[in-house]
């Protein structure tokens, strides 16, 4: 500024006078979407952790529902190879002389106890598989929703740099609509809906 207040100033200056005052309202639509796009990153980062958590398990889930039955598959094999010995032992006691028919009553009552107890394993098998499977899907269930919340959070971001690119006031306004689209998909996944 000059003795007489007459002040001049380059256009350097001028701009970084605005910037500090918010200059012609672009300065605070800068800062607002800055700090909305710092934001909506981070939650999506989480969100994007959590969608591969939930893969992850779900893959976990599916292998021991696999383990299981195939541990029943085992159990109804063993199942089947004590109905063969009881089928001969039948047909043993069948074709066996009087005498020697009571021998073979005892493998047989023998071989349909033990068939009863594997039976009940196998059957306790096949619900720990079936349970497992349903563990499975609900967490690629929510799996899905993560994705689709980190997805929308991603379009959010662009329209974020956008907006920012083109000073279009409508593209804020999406942006911001996109970011709470993803935060409530992701409630959703939280929430397991």
């Amino acid at each position: 500024m000059s003795a007489d207040g007459f002040h001049v100033h380059g256009p350097h200056d001028h701009e970084i006078e605005h910037a500090q005052q918010g200059g012609h309202g672009s300065g605070g639509m800068i800062n607002q979407i800055a700090m909305f796009t710092a934001i909506i990153a981070t939650v999506g980062a989480v969100f994007s952790y959590m969608g591969g958590a939930t893969q992850a398990n779900a893959g976990l889930y599916k292998n021991n529902a696999a383990i299981k039955k195939t541990e029943a598959s085992n159990q109804w094999n063993f199942y089947q190879s004590k109905s063969t010995k009881q089928a001969l032992a039948e047909l043993a006691r069948d074709l066996a002389p009087e005498a020697k028919q009571a021998a073979y009553l005892a493998k047989i009552e023998r071989y349909d106890k033990e068939k009863g107890d594997i039976k009940l394993v196998a059957e306790k098998m096949e619900s720990e598989a079936t349970a497992w499977e349903h563990q499975s899907d609900e967490q690629m269930h929510q799996h899905h929703r993560w994705a689709q919340a980190t997805t929308v959070l991603q379009v959010a971001i662009a329209l974020a740099a956008i907006a920012l690119l083109t000073k279009k006031k409508w593209l804020e306004y999406a942006m911001f609509g996109a970011g709470g689209v993803g935060i409530v998909v992701g409630g959703l996944a939280a929430l397991h809906i």
